[in-house]
């Protein structure tokens, strides 16, 4: 198989888990329901965010517009980069690493761009696929997030110069597949950079 049908095929993958798992997620639980997997551990949890990995946000709907645009020319910019890998006969690891990137980049971006148009509201009932009148517009739906892992949850101490007696749980982020795609792949590039980038010519 070529080192472009690999990365094809990793590519579909990782958006065929992604696409359906947040699709059973819409339409089978409604936002805040949760199923505890490794009891309070770990659970499929349900939010919506309007913006980044793991929850961060971008205020408003101009904000909203303006990073799933920053998506469209990031997934843009990634797929020339992977493309000239490929052309170039590049590590495979790098290959498969900045494919996990593309996809997961990928992965949100149907989300914010089309999930406003084809799902109606989740807040008190899980959603319907295309429904009669949908959440909002192009390019303006929200990324479906369900991982959570909240391995430690205590306080802070008294005496901590951080926010006191105050709670800590770690780790406390929301995410998704598409989310770990990319933070897969970055950190694979970080570790393994000298030996991804000994082959590339």
């Amino acid at each position: 198989m070529s080192l472009g049908k690999k990365s094809i095929l990793l590519i579909i993958l990782i958006l065929v888990i992604d696409q359906t798992l947040k699709i059973w997620v819409k339409t089978h639980m409604a936002i805040g329901d949760e199923i505890h997997i490794f009891g309070n551990r770990g659970m499929i949890h349900f939010i919506e965010n309007n913006g980044m990995a793991f929850g961060m946000e971008m205020g408003g709907k101009t904000g909203k517009f303006i990073l799933s645009l920053f998506r469209i020319i990031a997934i843009t910019g990634i797929g020339f980069f992977l493309s000239s890998l490929i052309r170039k006969k590049a590590n495979l690891g790098l290959v498969f690493a900045v494919s996990a990137i593309l996809a997961g980049a990928i992965g949100n971006i149907i989300d914010s761009a089309f999930y406003g148009m084809i799902f109606n509201e989740s807040y008190s009932q899980p959603s319907v696929l295309f429904p009669s009148v949908p959440y909002s517009s192009f390019l303006h739906g929200r990324v479906v997030d369900m991982f959570y892992f909240p391995v430690i949850s205590t306080h802070w101490p008294a005496w901590s110069p951080i926010k006191p007696n105050e709670s800590f749980v770690f780790f406390r982020p929301v995410f998704n597949i598409a989310d770990s795609a990319i933070t897969c792949g970055v950190i694979s590039i970080l570790l393994f950079q000298k030996k991804m980038f000994s082959d590339f010519s």
